[in-house]
């Protein structure tokens, strides 16, 4: 029989998780407390998968520059400080991650840590023939509009036999669809990709259905842990209590509200948005994927949808979705990509990013012998995910990992 594995978190991290499990011969039983799958963070998210654009949000000069930032109604960044002791603590461990010593090691860990998400996406989309999720390689460039921010960008690329600096006529010739955009140059990188998160879910689910190894418990939050002598031995669920083997926690911002005794998770939501407008005939939407810099704003085509996302929420644990927000992100994209997608038309969508404050996730075991941690992906759930539950499932059947985890193994779990 094989050894079982519970996974707590139905999103794209606990079903990446999940299936990198199964194929490691595990038998899993995965609990979500919505009632579908993939269907809160990894719902609409931005649709990059941005490898070598990692570099975390705190660094140098961010809190001097946060506070312009909040002083504008269409801020990238908005800030409500309430009475929540998590927050604080977020926010002091944010600020002390804002060095350029710091934020330079984070990147390092991240980008070791993408580029084998990469690679682990590719083996399962060729070995297992994973598709049906609108997947690209259509590359991404970050544009432009201040030459302070270009001469930075141009100075501190992280691939420089892979990427390419280009000045405004080189963009307009790579993306038709930037027409009259005022972007003074970018940096464009070849091998980028794109995807759709939720159409990845679900083509993990159906994976998982057909191996006959996974148990999916949809509708169930977790109510409590029990534990004794150092491990997790079992889940409430209700009134129903579920034996535990082995445990992995990957329920996003709400994993620190499950309360376990010497178990300090830093996440804090960031809530961001996104907008998916269908692609009318006759319209250009751009074919690469597009990061606006200086507008904090992005955009990646769907096939027949453009997905447009941006802004960093730290309000707190409310879930609606804010009209001024949503209406700032559609003026934006109106006016930088008039023609390129039915505006009128977009779907609207708001999610709850788990992050930590470093923007370095943690990843491996903790002080309960048989609990393991896939938390605090804030905005590159979707690009970390592969790699993730990937470097979990090696652990757990206690083989090296793929990668150097140093950095990324949970410190203060």
């Amino acid at each position: 029989m094989a050894q079982r594995v519970t996974v707590i978190g139905g999103g794209v991290i606990g079903l990446a998780t999940a299936y990198a499990l199964v194929r490691e011969g595990f038998a899993v039983d995965l609990i979500e407390a919505r009632d579908s799958l993939g269907a809160g963070t990894s719902f609409a998210n931005g649709g990059q998968l941005s490898y070598r654009y990692v570099s975390p949000l705190a660094d140098a000069g961010v809190p001097l520059q946060a506070l312009g930032w909040l002083l504008r109604s269409d801020s990238p960044l908005k800030l409500r400080p309430r009475l929540d002791l998590a927050q604080w603590r977020w926010l002091a461990g944010f600020m002390a991650a804002c060095r350029s010593s710091v934020n330079r090691s984070n990147a390092a860990h991240l980008l070791r840590l993408a580029l084998h998400s990469q690679a682990t996406l590719a083996q399962w989309r060729e070995s297992d023939r994973l598709e049906g999720f609108a997947w690209r390689r259509n590359g991404k460039l970050v544009t432009f509009r201040n030459p302070a921010s270009f001469a930075h960008a141009r100075s501190h690329l992280s691939d420089p036999q892979g990427q390419q600096v280009l000045d405004a006529a080189d963009i307009a010739a790579l993306e038709p669809a930037l027409g009259d955009a005022p972007f003074i140059g970018g940096v464009f990188t070849a091998d980028e990709e794109v995807a759709d998160c939720h159409r990845f879910c679900l083509a993990l689910v159906e994976r998982l259905q057909a191996s006959g190894q996974c148990r999916l418990m949809l509708g169930q939050p977790v109510t409590g842990i029990r534990h004794a002598n150092g491990a997790i031995q079992a889940l409430e669920l209700g009134g129903q209590v579920v034996a535990v083997e082995r445990l992995v926690l990957c329920a996003g911002h709400r994993s620190a509200s499950l309360g376990l005794p010497g178990l300090q998770l830093p996440i804090y939501p960031l809530k961001g948005y996104s907008l998916t407008a269908p692609i009318l005939a006759g319209q250009q939407a751009p074919e690469v994927s597009i990061t606006d810099y200086d507008r904090k704003i992005v955009y990646a085509r769907l096939e027949d949808q453009l997905r447009v996302a941006a802004m960093v929420d730290i309000v707190g644990f409310d879930e609606s979705l804010d009209p001024a927000r949503l209406a700032s992100i559609r003026q934006l994209a109106a006016t930088t990509f008039p023609d390129a997608a039915d505006y009128s038309q977009a779907r609207e969508w708001a999610g709850m990013r788990p992050a930590t404050p470093s923007g370095v996730p943690l990843l491996g075991a903790t002080h309960y012998r048989n609990l393991w941690l896939n938390l605090g992906h804030g905005a590159l759930g979707f690009t970390l995910a592969c790699a993730s539950g990937a470097l979990l499932a090696e652990l757990i059947a206690g083989r090296a990992p793929s990668i150097d985890l140093h950095g990324l193994s949970p410190r203060a779990a």
